[in-house]
Parts: C-alpha cells; sequence; structure tokens
C-alpha cells in the first residue's frame, strides 16, 4: 500500500513510535512517506528507516496562517495516498482540513492545561478528527472513551511499543561515579521531558521529603523542556539532591546505572521510556494515570498523580522494604516480554489500513464501521 504518516513537532515518543512504525511497514513491502516538521525529520531519521520524509510545518501550537498553509500543502502531497494516518490531534485535525481520506488518526496525548484561545483550540481540533476521521486510535483507554464520546468512529486502544535500546557500553560503576552517586547511595532515574505534564515539581518534592534518609537518594532527570530553569533555581535554592542532565543519549546506560526509575507525570500514554525501564530489571514508581494505568498496574508501584507525599513512601518502600526491590526487579523483564512488540503495533496497523482503504473503496464515503 502507499501509506502517508504525517506529525507534528517531536522531541520523544510520537516520533520515536512514527519512525518505528515506518521503518517496520517499509520492511513489509509497503511504500511509505512521512510528513512533517523538518527538524522532527531530522532528529528521527526516517529516511533510514526506510521511508521517504517531506517537510510540512506543523507546529506544536496553533498558528492560524500557518496552518491553512499547512492544510493547502498536505492537501497536494498527499494525493497519492491509499491511507493517511495522523499522529497527533493537531496532525489530524489538518489532515481532515485537507480532506485526505481514508483518515486514521491516532491520539497520542491528552489535552493540555492551558488557559486563553489555545484552551478553546484543542477541542475544536478534537471534534474535527472525531467527525472526520474512518479510525480514531488513543494511546490509553481514557483517551479511546474521550474520542468516542465526541462521536469518533472505529475507536480502539493503539498498540504501541518501544524499540529496544543498545546494549550499554560503559560500565555501571563509572556511569554512576560520573553522576555523583557513590556505591551505597541510591540512584533514582527520571526520563523526561522537562514540561509541566510531567511532574516533576512533584518529584523535586519528593526528593526534599526523601533528604533525611541515609544516604539519601540521588535523583537524575534526563531531558531537555522549557522548565529547565525554574527547576534548576529550586534545587539550588533548597538543596536538593536532583541532579538535571539535559538531553541524552545514553538511557539505557543510565537505567544500567539506577537503582530505580521514577515518573511522576500527571499524565502519559503507555510511555515507552517504563517499557525500556522494565526490560532494564528496574523498580518503578509511576503515577496512576492513562497508559500507564492500563499497562503497568502489576509490575509497578503506582501513586495518584501530583502527590509527593505518596510518591516518596513509594520510593521509601521501593529502596527500604525488605525484599522488594529483588522481587520488582527479578519480575520485571517478564513483565516487559509480556508488552506489545514492535511487530505487533505494525500488525494492527496493517488490519487498520486494509479496513478503511476497502471501505473508501467500496463506499466512496467516510466509514461507519470499526476497523479493529
Amino acid at each position: 500500500m502507499r501509506i502517508a504518516l504525517v506529525l507534528g513537532t517531536s522531541s520523544g515518543g510520537v516520533g520515536g513510535h512514527v519512525r518505528s512504525v515506518a521503518a517496520g511497514l517499509a520492511a513489509r513491502g509497503h511504500r511509505v512517506a512521512v510528513l512533517g516538521p523538518e527538524g522532527t525529520g531530522e532528529r528521527f531519521g526516517f529516511a533510514a528507516a526506510g521511508a521517504r520524509f517531506a517537510p510540512v510545518d506543523i507546529g506544536a501550537e496553533p498558528r492560524p496562517l500557518h496552518d491553512l498553509a499547512a492544510v493547502a500543502q498536505i492537501g497536494g502531497m498527499l494525493r497519492g495516498a491509499e491511507v493517511v494516518h495522523a499522529h497527533g490531534v493537531r496532525a489530524g485535525a489538518l489532515c481532515a482540513l485537507s480532506g485526505a481520506r481514508p483518515l486514521v488518526v491516532t491520539v497520542h496525548n491528552a489535552p493540555p492545561r492551558v488557559g486563553g484561545a489555545r484552551a478553546l483550540a484543542y477541542p475544536a481540533l478534537e471534534r474535527a478528527v472525531a467527525l472526520r476521521a474512518d479510525a480514531v486510535l488513543g494511546v490509553s483507554r481514557d483517551l479511546v472513551r474521550r474520542m468516542a464520546a465526541l462521536g469518533a468512529r472505529g475507536t480502539g486502544l493503539a498498540v504501541v511499543a518501544a524499540p529496544p535500546l543498545p546494549a550499554p557500553r560503559r560500565p555501571r560503576a563509572q556511569v554512576r561515579a560520573e553522576l555523583g552517586a557513590a556505591p551505597d547511595r541510591p540512584l533514582l532515574l527520571t526520563v523526561a521531558r522537562l514540561a509541566e505534564q510531567k511532574g516533576l515539581d512533584v518529584l523535586l518534592e519528593a526528593a526534599g521529603e526523601l533528604g533525611a534518609r541515609e544516604p539519601a537518594p540521588l535523583f537524575a532527570v534526563a531531558g531537555g523542556g522549557p522548565l529547565r530553569g525554574p527547576l534548576q533555581e529550586r534545587i539550588d535554592a533548597a538543596g536538593l539532591p536532583v541532579r538535571l542532565l539535559g538531553h541524552r543519549s545514553d538511557v539505557a546506560e543510565l537505567l544500567a546505572a539506577a537503582d530505580a526509575f521514577v515518573l511522576p507525570s500527571r499524565w502519559e500514554g503507555p510511555s515507552l521510556v517504563v517499557m525500556e525501564a522494565l526490560r532494564a530489571g528496574l523498580p518503578v514508581v509511576a503515577s496512576r494515570v492513562g497508559g500507564i494505568a492500563d499497562l503497568y498496574e502489576e509490575s509497578a508501584l503506582l501513586v495518584p498523580p501530583g502527590d509527593a507525599a505518596e510518591l516518596a513512601r513509594a520510593v521509601r518502600r521501593a529502596l527500604d522494604e525488605p525484599g522488594l526491590a529483588e522481587r520488582m526487579s527479578a519480575a520485571a523483564p517478564a513483565a516487559a516480554a509480556a508488552l506489545p512488540g514492535e511487530s505487533d503495533a505494525v500488525d494492527q496497523l496493517e488490519r487498520v489500513y486494509r479496513s478503511v482503504a476497502d471501505c473508501e473503496r467500496a463506499n466512496g464515503k467516510t466509514c461507519s464501521r470499526s476497523p479493529l
């Protein structure tokens, strides 16, 4: 099939997922084109995955004039595609407005917590997707329910899998020493964009509560983002045992060096980095939200989002409860192996694509039945 994948600005999970499925689809003989911002294309190397990449300016924020230009550009570029699959509500709405058919949209994130005009824009984009897409997938059950309530057709849970991480190249002791973690000091790793959604203010509060523990855990946060300055100011002012590492390309080595993984997000999809932490055999403490609640209830210590006291209590359990960390570490690889893999994601998409394409050929209009 001739398949077009469309995405907006991405620096993390969405871009990685699109690259993964693009590579899988291309390996099965499909002709795949990826449309998205030039920077996203450079970051994820879609051409190396076997897909053709074409730049389209789909930004992270509503920009009426740019968006109208993007709609016109998308409409012209997608004429030869048998299926269009947009990732994210913004990309999905722009494809819907361009008249792209048949259209599949994967919703990757919950609505942002913003005010003003942006608070009105997101629901409007969601409605455009719900009304015009032939199938809408959500990366968590709460997103599936949300889109179904808006009237979306063919809703279902998206299969998303983390690609394999490379083997660590440096010894665990060397990485820990570079981070300032003595052999007897617990090292807790977080991999997240420094943005409001990730709940890093809650992490800092929990780190402060755990400061009296001897030795105090060292929290290492890998990732960049708009909140780096305010977070660093708070760390410095309170003398918190937290290091902001910035963007890192050695996540596999950081996971191998850590004693546990912590993710205090206010909302998450299936969280590929939790999959990676389980594969690395780490105990995981995370918020009970979105896709995390769907997938990791039995394999992680889950706490209410935004509750620093509960987060600190769960971390303390993982570190101090006799045998708990060992049991969680021993069970983690099996839990990770039971999660869907990259081939499962491609299998699902092939089924969805064939169904909506067959419906389009047979009816010449938007499908009203579920392709799942």
